[in-house]
């Protein structure tokens, strides 16, 4: 009898392991309220490798900083590096981790339109449609729309334009993400009480055959909507909420996004302090020490706050992955505010993270560096890509195509230009007698064809080596971050799984392996929306 009953004890026990939620806390129902603040970070093009990648950046800087060894010399040490809590991502340190699927209607590899229409909608469609089904008849609710009519707040941040695809899920119904002027309208009508990052790609006129054409400044004052553009009058707002305002940095790219963080000037915000003044605005109780102290259940309706890094995903594309880490880190660094929310907040808040998918084919290894990683050779770049091209590029081009392009098949035309040999040194420390043989060469027709105009992406090999880009810039990258022991095996979106983070009430919920489109089911679940998803406008 004591045998049967320790056998039953026993089964008991091991039930209780597999049924327990992630975070290792038991959730009774009776004892925990849905979530008053919510808050969902979403990485774009961001997945395992990127993060992986980043932390493997933190921890060769915190070596260098303090002398200690680093790269494969120091051996097992440098797994010491990367676990010490100091070099990990504010997400990966997060209470409970998932994984999700992200591939839509009738692709493997979904776009940003689609993906961000299962987790805002909670359902597939096809690759370009924000918001409704894959036979673009039928619009449907986000789960910010719902906050909305829940009497919660709302916020929509992102680094790159606020009518690009993953913010426009949150609040627009469009057959065309590239339908943006018809977005924007649809911003304008949210009542949505904050919107910060980037500005509009066609505020007056419409992107498009089909698209609207509205005056969205003026459809934005018409609804009571404040514009600041300046870094004070933003940071102003935490002193002085405003009901509803529109937050566009002062600098920003021809594509009306913020610049990468690598190159974000001084007068910008970053993606952080975006994301204190949306709380500031959003927040009843916000006091400018942030001490939010004492965890008292405010009269308050809460709010749900949208932070997008969108260009992570960019320069993901064009594989750059010294660019891909620099946002990655901005962003990171929001989701530490949300996270310091959450410590004064912790019977209140749920603080959500993920990717939609990731780009570029990003590796942690390399053939060339096989088991060994120099991520210590990507302190040397000083700027992005972008920065590179439309600057130090352009005029490098401007002044000497015309004395080169003619005799474009000389064998050595950047070797024997001593302006290009120092601009790969000082823009990403490259050091030309350092390089071997294969290098120089990709360097040297890389740079013939950026030059003289030889490249125009219409022959296989074209598309392979340069996706598009830049031929100088795009293998200047690919030679560096080869350097450092990361691949790329594409300029375009992946099907991997993409992980998920979550901290904070109910978020035992957000374990496990699921869809995109499950994100928007749970999080309407702790939200108390009965309804299932996707519900239609």
């Amino acid at each position: 009898m004591k045998f049967k009953r320790l056998t039953g004890v026993i089964f008991l026990a091991m039930v209780f392991m597999f049924v327990a939620p992630a975070s290792g806390v038991v959730h009774s129902k009776a004892s925990v309220k849905a979530p008053k603040y919510i808050f969902f970070f979403l990485g774009d093009g961001m997945s395992a490798s990127q993060i992986q990648a980043t932390e493997a950046f933190l921890a060769t800087q915190y070596a260098l900083d303090k002398e200690w060894p680093i790269g494969p010399s120091a051996g097992q040490i440098y797994s010491e590096y990367l676990l010490n809590s100091s070099n990990r991502l504010n997400m990966s340190r997060m209470h409970v981790a998932g994984m999700q699927t992200t591939y839509d209607s009738f692709s493997l590899m979904t776009d940003s339109a689609s993906s961000a229409t299962a987790f805002a909608c909670g359902i597939k469609t096809v690759s370009g449609t924000i918001g409704m089904d894959d036979t673009k008849t039928y619009s449907y609710k986000s789960v910010a729309q719902l906050a909305k009519e829940q009497g919660r707040k709302v916020g929509v941040l992102t680094s790159v334009s606020l009518d690009h695809a993953t913010p426009a899920a949150y609040y627009a119904s469009v057959a065309s993400r590239s339908y943006m002027n018809s977005i924007a309208t649809q911003l304008a009508e949210t009542g949505y009480e904050f919107f910060g990052g980037g500005g509009f790609v066609a505020p007056a006129s419409a992107n498009k055959t089909g698209d609207t054409a509205n005056n969205i400044w003026d459809l934005l004052a018409s609804k009571g909507y404040e514009i600041r553009n300046t870094k004070s009058s933003i940071l102003a707002l935490k002193d002085a909420p405003r009901d509803r305002v529109v937050c566009i940095n002062p600098t920003l790219d021809d594509s009306s996004a913020m610049p990468y963080a690598i190159d974000q000037p001084k007068e910008n915000l970053s993606l952080s302090e975006m994301t204190e003044v949306a709380i500031a605005n959003l927040y009843t109780g916000w006091v400018e020490d942030w001490s939010w102290w004492g965890d008292d259940e405010s009269s308050d309706n809460g709010f749900f706050i949208f932070v997008e890094g969108g260009k992570i995903d960019w320069a993901c594309h064009a594989n750059d992955a010294m660019a891909a880490i620099g946002d990655m880190l901005d962003f990171d660094n929001a989701v530490g505010v949300a996270m310091n929310f959450y410590r004064n907040h912790p019977r209140e808040t749920l603080v959500l993270v993920t990717g939609d998918h990731e780009t570029g084919g990003m590796s942690i290894g390399h053939a060339t560096t096989a088991y060994k990683a120099y991520y210590e050779r990507l302190f040397g770049q000083k700027m992005s890509y972008e920065s590179f091209t439309a600057n130090e590029w352009a005029l490098h081009k401007a002044a000497y195509e015309t004395a080169t392009c003619p005799n474009v098949a000389a064998p050595d035309n950047l070797a024997t230009n001593a302006e290009m040999v120092e601009l790969l040194e000082e823009a990403f420390g490259i050091v030309w007698d350092e390089l071997n043989d294969y290098q120089k060469e990709k360097l040297e027709d890389a740079y013939d064809k950026s030059l003289c105009g030889a490249n125009d992406n219409s022959d296989a090999e074209n598309k392979l080596l340069y996706g598009g880009y830049n031929p100088i810039v795009v293998t200047i990258t690919h030679i560096l971050n080869e350097q450092a022991s990361i691949g790329w095996t594409s300029y375009s979106h992946t099907g991997v799984p993409v992980p998920i983070f979550a901290h904070g009430v109910e978020d035992y919920r957000f374990s496990g392996f699921y869809d995109n489109t499950d994100i928007a089911r749970k999080i309407a679940r702790v939200m108390g929306i009965t309804k299932h998803l996707p519900i239609e406008k």
